[in-house]
């Protein structure tokens, strides 16, 4: 691409198609209209250029820009959101406050309401699946509310986290919508974003999934099915049949 050669961007993500941050940092480059050279690796098999980007975790997605590598999802995405301002709509909210909101509700997204959705798959305990699943049913009720205040605009109501258009928590909660669809399905449970529960954000997917920067970028549900039952089982599997060490 030309124009990702003017811009110097490169994104290094992984092969299987599915990575919820790496298409996050797809959807942020979509939105400042910016090309880039896709470039897909094998986990298993780290290749030089992606140890020498990401020495310390050693994790994809990472974003090379003018030969200079920048690491983990959300901060790649403000990282771009900083670099090109002059390029469509910013992301993250011009207001101080509001920005260090976003913040805080993308960190729980990533830290404690995924890793209590999956987790309801990745246990084999009644009691424990139980749990995973009354403190994912709390996360999203709080993302209810939440969007209810971050979508305030004057007396009227937003139609996204960001306001009158898609913004940086619209991105860190929406590349996860047909993962939260796909556990569901495996776990045979009814939707998460369920209408009669959460209203406001069940509306806010429809919307999510229709908007231009995202509506090609989003994964097909059952391509999720697919990677959970044929890596994350068998992977989840082995770890729960290895030897102790104790």
């Amino acid at each position: 691409m030309s124009g990702a050669q003017e811009q110097g961007l490169k994104l290094l993500v992984p092969l299987s198609g599915v990575s919820i941050y790496a298409i996050r940092v797809q959807m942020a480059l979509a939105m400042k209209g910016l090309p880039y050279d896709y470039l897909p690796e094998d986990p298993g098999c780290k290749s030089d250029l992606l140890l020498a980007s990401n020495p310390v975790h050693k994790t994809l997605p990472v974003l090379i820009h003018g030969g200079r590598p920048i690491c983990e999802s959300l901060i790649i995405v403000e990282y771009l959101d900083d670099a090109f301002p002059g390029n469509g709509a910013s992301i993250l909210p011009t207001d101080p406050y509001r920005r260090a909101v976003a913040r805080f509700w993308a960190d729980y997204i990533d830290n404690m309401m995924f890793p209590s959705c999956i987790g309801i798959l990745n246990t084999a305990k009644q009691q424990e699946r139980a749990d995973k699943v009354e403190e994912t049913l709390t996360a999203f009720g709080l993302l209810e509310a939440a969007l209810a205040e971050c979508s305030k605009e004057g007396e009227a109501e937003a139609p996204f986290f960001g306001g009158g258009s898609i913004g940086f928590l619209d991105i860190a909660l929406g590349c996860y919508i047909p993962w939260f669809e796909a556990i569901g399905r495996l776990a045979g449970m009814p939707p998460f974003l369920d209408a009669a529960r959460t209203p406001k954000l069940a509306a806010w997917t429809g919307r999510f999934r229709a908007a231009k920067p995202v509506i090609a970028l989003l994964t097909v549900v059952d391509k999720v099915e697919e990677y959970i039952t044929s890596v994350l089982y068998p992977k989840w599997n082995a770890s729960l049949t290895m030897p102790s060490t104790n």
